[in-house]
């Protein structure tokens, strides 16, 4: 095994490739830029997920509501009704 150096030239490091990794980093993260108006109101990444999560419960509630009567309702939404009621 080599030692490290205390210093290397860039010459040393060999070619960098602008971009290398970047495909993989797009496929791997889910990070979103906020806007500063957005960003102000949750400033915490639990401020935000706490805020998404109730978006997705009340989109969630007002797809079950939009049932007309009479209609075959998913077997999903006949699960989660059941868990309301039972």
């Amino acid at each position: 095994m080599k030692q490290m150096r205390k210093q290397y030239r860039r010459e040393d490091l060999g070619v960098g490739v602008r971009g290398k990794h970047y495909a993989s980093y797009i496929r791997g993260t889910n990070l979103v830029l906020l806007q500063p108006d957005v960003a102000a109101a949750f400033p915490t990444a639990t401020a935000v997920n706490d805020a998404l999560k109730g978006l997705l419960k009340v989109a969630r509630t007002a797809k079950l509501s939009r049932t007309v009567p009479g209609q075959v309702a998913s077997s999903s939404s006949v699960a989660r009704s059941s868990r309301k009621t039972g």
